[in-house]
C-alpha cells in the first residue's frame, strides 16, 4: 500500500473537527514577494570567497552524520494514534472492502468449502443376504 493511500484513509478516519489547513496555507509567506525575496537572499554571494577550496569547510563527524541519517521508529506514535480513535466500521464494511481489494482471477479467491460426504453404511444386514442368496441361486 503506498503512503499516499494510506495518507488518504487516516483522514477519513479522522474526526470531522480535526482537519489539517490545505498545503498551500501552512506556510507562514505566502505569494510572489516573499518568493522572490527568498530568491534574492539566496542568490547574494560573498564576493571574495571561493566555494572550491577547502580552507572554510567544516570537518563533519561521519558518527554525527550517521545518528543524523539513522532512521527512527515511529512505532509508538503510530499506535497511539491508530488506537486514539476506536472507531470501528460495520462488518458489512469490511468484507465488501476485502472483496473489493481481492483480485478477480481464480488465484485469488478465497477457497470454497465443500461439505464432507459421511461414508454410507449399508442398510442390509448379513442375513438378509443369505436369505437373497437362497431364493436367487436356490441354495440352501
Amino acid at each position: 500500500m503506498s503512503a499516499s493511500l494510506l495518507r488518504r484513509g487516516l483522514e477519513l478516519l479522522e474526526p470531522p473537527g480535526r482537519a489539517k489547513a490545505p498545503p498551500g496555507l501552512q506556510r507562514g509567506r505566502a505569494g510572489p514577494r516573499a518568493a522572490d525575496a527568498a530568491r534574492r537572499r539566496k542568490r547574494a554571494p560573498e564576493p571574495g570567497r571561493n566555494k572550491t577550496t577547502v580552507k572554510g569547510r567544516v570537518v563533519k563527524s561521519a558518527i554525527e552524520e550517521y545518528h543524523k541519517k539513522k532512521p527512527v521508529n515511529h512505532l509508538r506514535e503510530n499506535l497511539q494514534y491508530m488506537l486514539k480513535g476506536r472507531l470501528v466500521a460495520d462488518k458489512a464494511v469490511t468484507e465488501q472492502i476485502l472483496a473489493q481489494n481481492r483480485g478477480r482471477k481464480s488465484k485469488d479467491q478465497p477457497p470454497e468449502k465443500t461439505e464432507k460426504k459421511k461414508p454410507e453404511g449399508t442398510v442390509f444386514t448379513e442375513e438378509d443376504f443369505r436369505k437373497f442368496e437362497r431364493e436367487y441361486f436356490g441354495i440352501p
